[in-house]
């Protein structure tokens, strides 16, 4: 099921942002933008896990609106920790970090656009 699917990617996704946070903070000193990573990464899958018991075809909808935009804000946060070398372009956890966001937003992205669809 994708909706199974997208709840387990989101999470994994969240584990490893959390892993990443901690090397930040730890490593190389950095806690300004983790922590936005933090925040708008583990929101994806809390906003997927909502959405699983909305109350309506609505309220589904609005919830994974709002997991495609904490997506989305998290590509952001990785681009940003990516240009300010934080992050290495050429590092393989980060480019399967990129990948596996921008899978995710895809992933949100139709199943907005075909419950938008199936409702109207």
């Amino acid at each position: 099921m994708k909706d199974n699917a997208i709840l387990e990617k989101s999470f994994a996704f969240a584990v490893r942002v959390v892993r990443l946070y901690r090397y930040l903070c730890d490593e190389k000193k950095e806690y300004v933008l983790s922590k936005q990573l933090l925040r708008s990464g583990t929101s994806i899958g809390a906003n997927i896990s909502e959405a699983q018991a909305g109350q309506s075809k609505n309220d589904f909808i609005a919830k994974m609106s709002i997991a495609s935009k904490e997506a989305r804000e998290s590509k952001y946060w990785i681009d940003l920790l990516v240009a300010t070398s934080y992050l290495g372009c050429d590092n393989a956890h980060t480019k399967s970090l990129i990948i596996e966001i921008n899978e995710i937003s895809k992933l949100l992205t139709s199943i907005v656009k075909t419950s938008q669809m199936s409702r109207d």
